[in-house]
């Protein structure tokens, strides 16, 4: 029976993937599926019946895992969502210590700056460095990499204690500007340098902030916990010869609307969504507790009207979001299980294991994989997300069999119709996935609409930048954020696409280069 069953999936190969990927545009259609899989079916002139017991017990599961992920996503319960959120948001403004910081970037570009400038990236595992050229308007191409070199933290570098480490990247930067005219001459005006910092850190000025734990590994903080960042790295450059001046220090998501803003100058936030999620916003200074901002030098405060906010996206949810059983036990075994609430939902670190859980319950429980859990999938966090994506992205199912049976091998090797489960589940996951997240950018973009006083029908044409794996590579991720978004707008009044998701490449590097030549005005 096995070997006509396996020959009947391989006939409907074609049209199954063809089926999934109009999944997420309809309900109907897994039930289509479940139909196709489980009714007497003719092969050959055969008359075949495969309606089993085992095979119905898989497809009630299904049918559950799909009413779990997918009713959370209608209009009305993602727009009560929106405004929980919304409500967290603004309260935050008042008194969060965590959430809603605001920066030290109160200027959003014109466009129009003009200079090289030495941009650095430092992130988990990879340090760029990068020589960029903006020529406003009038330079043709806005902005141009003129020299880059991306370098590998190992272990080894990441085990450096102290000022050491910042003298191994002092010494990147002096290889990737070898040959360049003029940087290690005392005589001529320093390269001006912005670094986009992926660590915490507790920031005093635009150029200086307290080192805190990096985590991940990274020795640096050995001695120099509560040190400032921007003296470390320009005293390290300095013991080099390297003639630089570090002016401006950020984090990802708001180098990533002030790269998008320099081109577009409607861009007013920022999604981040790769193994962490996170956002950031242009608001009022107005609508911010004075707290909120600290000791900052009058001539901050005098100046600043607006500025950008580093919301922290991942840290709110908590009461608000969709629980399913899944998500539950994911949170019952995280160290730190109310942290992060809405990370857990939607980001690349978290999306593999949830589907994972819900596959373990479908092997236990309803008989996919017959019943025997592949012995790789036993461990926590052992499906990662780049895996379902592969597998959601192949165009045939026996691709992703390969695929999966080459990452997650049994001696019990799943049947064709066990990888379509798998690309099932997936696609409810990440598709709730993609609605939550577009109830966040939604609720940000309603606060800052009450923030200046704009109804939803008055509102103009604005940017979200984004990048980040997950929304840039996950198969119709972004697509499927963008037409929830899209309806949540116009359920606010707002017309569909006054809220534009738009890829902002290079923004870490081009971000930080931004913030530096926006203080020239």
């Amino acid at each position: 029976m096995q070997p006509v069953i396996t020959a009947m999936l391989k006939v409907r190969e074609a049209f199954i993937a063809a089926i999934i990927k109009s999944l997420l545009r309809t309900k109907s259609i897994l039930q289509t599926i479940l139909n196709i899989w489980i009714s007497p079916v003719i092969l050959n002139g055969q008359k075949i019946d495969i309606d089993s017991d085992g095979q119905k017990k898989i497809a009630a599961f299904l049918e559950e895992v799909e009413r779990s992920f997918r009713d959370s996503t209608s209009q009305s319960r993602l727009v009560t969502l929106s405004n929980g959120l919304r409500k967290q948001f603004e309260e935050s403004l008042l008194a969060n210590p965590q959430c809603m910081l605001p920066s030290y970037n109160h200027l959003l570009p014109t466009g129009e700056e003009c200079g090289s400038y030495l941009a650095l990236d430092v992130g988990g595992s990879t340090f760029r460095v990068a020589l960029i050229e903006l020529s406003g308007p009038k330079g043709g191409q806005e902005s141009k990499i003129l020299k880059i070199r991306s370098f590998k933290i190992q272990s080894v570098v990441k085990q450096l204690e102290g000022v050491a480490f910042f003298d191994w990247m002092a010494d990147r930067i002096k290889e990737t500007l070898s040959g360049q005219d003029g940087i290690n001459e005392v005589s001529i005006t320093p390269l001006l340098m912005g670094l986009s910092w992926s660590f915490p850190i507790e920031q005093t000025s635009l150029r200086s902030g307290l080192l805190q734990g990096m985590g991940k590994g990274f020795l640096a903080v050995h001695g120099l916990l509560g040190k400032d960042l921007g003296d470390l790295i320009q005293d390290s450059c300095s013991r080099k010869g390297l003639n630089v001046e570090l002016n401006a220090i950020v984090n990802d998501s708001s180098a990533t609307l002030l790269s998008k803003a320099y081109h577009d100058s409607t861009t007013r936030f920022a999604l981040i969504l790769g193994t962490g999620v996170n956002a950031a916003v242009h608001l009022p200074v107005r609508i911010f507790s004075p707290s909120k901002f600290g000791v900052r030098p009058s001539s901050w405060t005098d100046s600043a009207k607006e500025v950008i906010v580093n919301t922290e996206l991942s840290m709110f949810g908590a009461g608000v979001l969709p629980f399913t059983r899944w998500d539950e036990q994911l949170k019952a075994t995280h160290s730190l299980p109310d942290f992060q609430p809405l990370e857990y939902f939607v980001s690349g670190g978290y999306l593999g294991e949830i589907v994972r859980l819900v596959l373990i319950e479908g092997i236990q429980m309803a008989g996919l994989f017959g019943g025997e859990v592949p012995p790789s999938l036993r461990e926590m966090y052992s499906l990662d997300t780049e895996t379902i994506s592969l597998i959601e992205s192949s165009t045939t199912l026996l691709g992703a069999h390969r695929l999966f049976t080459t990452r997650h091998p049994s001696i019990h090797p799943p049947s064709q119709a066990d990888i379509n489960a798998i690309r099932l589940i997936a696609s409810h996951v990440t598709h709730r996935a993609s609605s939550i997240l577009a109830a966040g950018v939604h609720a940000l973009w309603q606060m800052r609409n009450d923030s200046e006083s704009i109804a939803a029908h008055e509102s103009s044409h604005t940017i979200v930048a984004y990048n980040g794996s997950v929304l840039e590579n996950y198969p119709r991720f972004k697509e499927n954020c963008q037409e929830h978004l899209d309806r949540l707008v116009q359920a606010s009044g707002g017309k569909a696409g006054v809220v534009e998701l738009m890829y902002a490449p290079e923004s870490s590097l081009l971000g930080a280069a931004v913030s530096v030549a926006c203080l020239g005005r």
